[in-house]
């Protein structure tokens, strides 16, 4: 009698067990949308003066993160950071030379994990700031990096240089070519560098129309079989060159276009090491306006965004088109923000709101909430623990980052207390911290440092660090600092 009740017992537990295998839910899928150089001028940061449609159809189904920091102002630094989970000083990568492999080896990248754990894993465009450094086959199934189908620019420089010299073919023209080759990358349309205008090609013959359609390509032939996918798209754009199709320029006309003007003097505040001095490629001057130059360079910024808005509608529709949609986490960010002149300043590598805040909108089925906006602060070192908690794969030790995740269920939470930013200069660093209010900065010391209230003054123009009335909050942000330090070394 025993043993008949202990065999029904055991039945019943693998029938039981049967059940749940089969009632397990689905891992959902990944598709991870890494943006360069785009900074808050989009619809979904509340920047009014452009339009981006797609992103707006992502965040109306999915959350906005409004306080979201890059870690370091940089492309390669910031993606070793957010690709691995850790801050920069940890994976000392402080440039875009070195590489985290060599200089943290055994760390397990992103999609790596991803792949270990049993997800198809593809990758376009630009993830890993370059080629010599992306992983390669431990992280994807499928890798494809395509460039500019033909360029414009260039190939009027080639018919210039043969009809003097001969073909470029030929050995004795190789240097020179390569010369002429650097000289002409520096412009488009006779501007000089960074180069900006019309392309006179079409969407599909630029690297981010390839990179994206070679997506889509894949989820319409579902390539990733029965394995849920984590799928990175690297979008180049607005990344300078400021090239984009005629278009999107004639979305933004010069005149129309809303170019708040820079504060005289604004930097008789600021430590000096907190510039940058990339304004003077641009043909700019401190502390002097060129309306006309920084429409032009605008309205070309503004271009790329739009461009690149509508690549990304062609990902969504692939989804919904292949019934993904309701099975697909989405996540859109930039590598970093940019300067449009803010401070006299053009480019990245600074600290300022500009530069270290970037747009991320995420979507997931099921749990978010359609609409949503967070202003808890959020770091791009948590992406990694958060995917990780989403797809139910457990995250690896070395991981830094923290999960914002609570932050998707209940998106009026204060997220995180700070949020940690670094940038060198030369062998020394820059670093920032920011809390929901205030942002404080130091410079090699606490002597060369910069107080904000980013409640009272958003565009950091007052440095408030030599007003003793502050000081209880300097030192405050002093301790805040230090701690992050700590934590991300």
């Amino acid at each position: 009698m025993k043993l008949i009740r202990i065999t029904v017992i055991c039945l019943g537990l693998l029938a039981a067990a049967g059940e749940s295998r089969a009632e397990a839910p689905k891992r959902p899928n990944v598709l991870f949308i890494v943006c360069d150089d785009l900074n808050t001028h989009v619809s979904t940061s509340g920047f009014v003066h452009i339009r981006t449609p797609a992103m707006d159809k992502l965040a109306a189904a999915g959350t906005r993160f409004l306080r979201a920091y890059c870690q370091y102002p940089v492309c390669g630094p910031s993606r070793s950071s957010f690709l691995s989970g850790l801050y920069p000083e940890s994976t000392r990568v402080l440039d875009n030379k070195s590489d985290i492999r060599q200089e943290r080896p055994g760390i397990v990248s992103l999609p790596e994990q991803f792949r270990k754990n049993g997800y198809w894993t593809a990758g376009v465009g630009k993830i890993f700031h370059t080629m010599k450094i992306d992983p390669g086959e431990s992280c994807w199934y499928e890798y494809e990096r395509f460039e500019n189908e033909r360029n414009p620019v260039l190939e009027a420089a080639r018919k210039e240089f043969e009809a003097a010299n001969g073909s470029i073919e030929k050995a004795s023209n190789r240097r020179a070519w390569r010369l002429k080759q650097k000289e002409a990358k520096r412009g488009a349309g006779g501007q000089k560098i960074p180069g900006y205008g019309p392309t006179g090609m079409s969407d599909e013959e630029h690297k981010d129309g390839r990179n994206v359609r070679q997506v889509t390509g894949w989820l319409d032939k579902k390539i990733h079989g029965d394995k849920p996918f984590f799928i990175a798209c690297g979008i180049q754009k607005p990344h300078v060159p400021f090239w984009a199709p005629k278009k999107y320029f004639d979305m933004y006309p010069r005149e129309k276009l809303v170019i708040p003007p820079a504060l005289v003097g604004d930097w008789k505040d600021i430590p000096a090491l907190a510039m940058v001095k990339r304004f003077k490629a641009f043909g700019f001057e401190l502390d002097k306006e060129n309306d006309a130059l920084r429409r032009a360079y605008t309205q070309a910024y503004h271009a790329c965004i739009s461009f690149i808005d509508t690549q990304i509608g062609l990902l969504l529709e692939a989804l919904e088109r292949n019934s993904l949609w309701e099975n697909t986490i989405v996540i859109l960010i930039s590598d970093h923000g940019y300067h449009l002149g803010e401070h006299y300043m053009w480019g990245k590598v600074s600290l300022f709101e500009e530069c270290a805040r970037v747009p991320m909108i995420v979507r997931v089925p099921g749990r978010t909430r359609k609409g949503a906006s967070s202003n808890g602060l959020t770091e791009l070192v948590d992406i990694y623990p958060t995917l990780c908690e989403l797809c139910g794969i457990k995250a690896p030790a070395h991981l830094q980052g923290e999960s914002f995740a609570p932050l998707i269920d209940a998106p009026s939470g204060a997220g995180k207390e700070t949020a940690y930013t670094v940038v060198s200069r030369g062998k020394n660093l820059g670093r920032s911290i920011r809390t929901s209010r205030w942002r404080y900065a130091e410079w090699g010391s606490s002597s060369e440092s910069e107080l904000y209230d980013l409640e009272k003054d958003p565009a950091e123009h007052t440095n408030l660090a030599g007003d003793g009335k502050f000081n209880e909050q300097l030192e405050k942000m002093r301790r805040l600092l230090e701690r992050a330090r700590q934590r991300g070394s």
